[in-house]
């Protein structure tokens, strides 16, 4: 497809997003909690619709010459239904003749359409629970749907009908074929307004497009297949759908876990869109570090952007327990007597992260910039344990406000721990001087370009040693460091040698002297000017 044909597709969908949006604000839901339930629902039935679609066109495709394709659907026994569930792509979802956007289209100004609307949206959730339900830690099913028109406190037929009329003039079978980029940019655009966490614990909902893409791109330099990859603090799924991307979607399952069900609901979003339906049930929602589901799993690829101070002071009991110590080796950190919101939680996720990761896999981790060169406490154990243990491939220090929502430095961690030879390396890269600052809101935002994103990522996996910018050293060479994992404690000071003659050298030193020599008599003569002007002064 032409860049041209998918700018355009962008723009509709972007249209579609904002008109549904529109409707929403017209029926008092503007900036409403409640407007990201209606909206991103509507918008993945409006998928789910064309998908299936999509793929019964290609069964059936002379049912669609004559646009009565719903009528055959009717015609059909119930066995002969049934029939197309085996025909039809298994990760899609199964729908009914009634469930479809042009039955309920024909049926809006019936009585109670808003009704009809919401027990569709139901209907749709129950028949499809095994594949799309998001699990919590204790087992509970959350469904793929929940009634939307509820929300609205008056005229609720009126404005299900106008949710619907945007819909019918939307066709996303022109843009199923399209790839990662296309949906990754629509699925920000979708959510923007909604990026935040209002109350929750955790959840980073979208991480900057440039710090997922070099993490998954290190990660993945050559092709993988039926791997397992993990996030256990996935938010909205961004760095996980960028590791899924590098390494292909039918090639890898994906597992997560992440406390806030908002989080959770638009990681099976994403997972839709990106052809991953098939790891919804691998999506669990709740408190990682003090209920792990997939405590006794191991995972091949594991990426997070975890929390960095958060208040878990009602977990540490939970935390400290026997079962844990070994999961935290390094320790808990302390909560603040006056401030427990600025508890330092990042570490326990690196810690998580560390026992969950399988043998000879890798992992990614964004941390505070202050966690690589800390001189003591749980950073500095867990720094000396990943040296001893060598299984360590690096570290990105990334510029300043690359994320626009904090003003923390932050690096990229690089685990591997197949990366135990005698002669093996750590890269340490310096990218805090690439980048370019735009204003994004009120906040400022450090982007960086496409040639420095594949710059920091060529240096990385070729291993480069480049002035003032990278490093590979050894493991050794850490340990004499006091295990710094900062790029530039290991550059080389250079002192620039000139070779001269001893005639040159004769002369250069009696330049010198002859400057000295002016400069000290300039001084003497400013000095006795100074004095004459004083003694003016005083007699004036």
């Amino acid at each position: 497809m032409t860049a041209d044909l998918t700018t355009q597709h962008i723009l509709k969908t972007k249209e579609l997003i904002d008109d549904l949006k529109a409707v929403c604000a017209n029926y008092g839901l503007g900036n409403d909690g409640n407007e990201f339930k209606i909206i991103t629902q509507i918008f993945l039935y409006k998928y789910l619709n064309d998908k299936f679609t999509y793929e019964l066109k290609k069964i059936h495709p002379d049912w669609f010459t004559d646009k009565q394709w719903i009528k055959r659907l009717e015609t059909l026994s119930d066995d002969d239904y049934k029939k197309l569930e085996f025909e039809i792509d298994s990760d899609i979802a199964f729908l009914k003749t009634h469930h479809f956007l042009p039955y309920l289209f024909n049926r809006q100004d019936e009585p109670d359409f808003a009704k009809q609307l919401d027990e569709t949206l139901l209907d749709i959730a129950a028949e499809n629970n095994e594949l799309f339900a998001v699990t919590t830690q204790d087992g509970v099913k959350i469904r793929l749907f929940e009634p939307i028109t509820e929300y609205v406190s008056s005229k609720r037929d009126a404005f299900a009908k106008a949710l619907i009329n945007k819909l019918v003039i939307f066709n996303f079978e022109d843009v199923m074929g399209e790839g990662f980029d296309f949906f990754s940019t629509i699925f920000e655009y979708l959510i923007k307004d909604y990026n935040n966490d209002a109350g929750g614990k955790y959840a980073e909902y979208y991480t900057p497009h440039a710090v997922a893409k070099i993490m998954a791109a290190i990660m993945i330099p050559s092709p993988v297949s039926n791997v397992t990859i993990f996030d256990p603090s996935a938010g909205s799924g961004t760095l996980l759908m960028n590791l899924a991307h590098a390494i292909g979607p039918k090639k890898c399952t994906v597992y997560s876990q992440d406390i806030s069900q908002k989080s959770s609901n638009l990681l099976r979003l994403n997972l839709v869109l990106n052809n991953l339906v098939h790891s919804i049930q691998n999506v669990i929602q709740g408190n990682t570090m003090t209920d792990p589901y997939h405590r006794d799993q191991k995972f091949d690829y594991i990426v997070s952007n975890p929390p960095f101070k958060l208040d878990f002071s009602d977990d540490i009991d939970t935390l400290s327990r026997k079962e844990n110590k070994q999961r935290f080796f390094a320790g808990l950190p302390n909560v603040p007597k006056k401030a427990k919101d600025k508890m330092a939680i990042y570490p326990l996720f690196i810690q998580h992260i560390m026992h969950v990761l399988a043998d000879g896999g890798k992992a990614a981790v964004v941390v505070p910039t202050g966690f690589i060169t800390a001189q003591s406490g749980i950073e500095k154990r867990i720094r000396t344990k990943l040296v001893e243990e060598k299984m360590l491939a690096g570290v990105v220090s990334m510029p300043s406000n690359i994320f626009a929502t904090t003003g923390t430095n932050v690096s990229i961690l690089f685990l591997d721990k197949a990366n135990t030879t005698d002669d093996a390396k750590v890269v340490l890269i310096d990218a805090s001087s690439l980048g370019k600052t735009i204003r994004e809101g009120k906040n400022q935002k450090t982007v960086l370009q496409p040639d420095e994103e594949q710059q920091i990522i060529n240096t990385f996996i070729k291993q480069e040693v480049i002035d003032d910018f990278s490093v590979a050293v050894g493991y050794e060479e850490i340990k004499e460091k006091n295990y710094s994992l900062s790029a530039g404690q290991y550059f080389e000071v250079k002192i620039e040698y000139v070779d001269i003659t001893a005639e040159e050298f004769d002369n250069k030193i009696k330049s010198f002297e002859s400057n000295l020599e002016s400069l000290f008599s300039e001084s003497e003569r400013i000095e006795k000017e100074i004095q004459n002007n004083l003694k003016t002064l005083k007699y004036d």
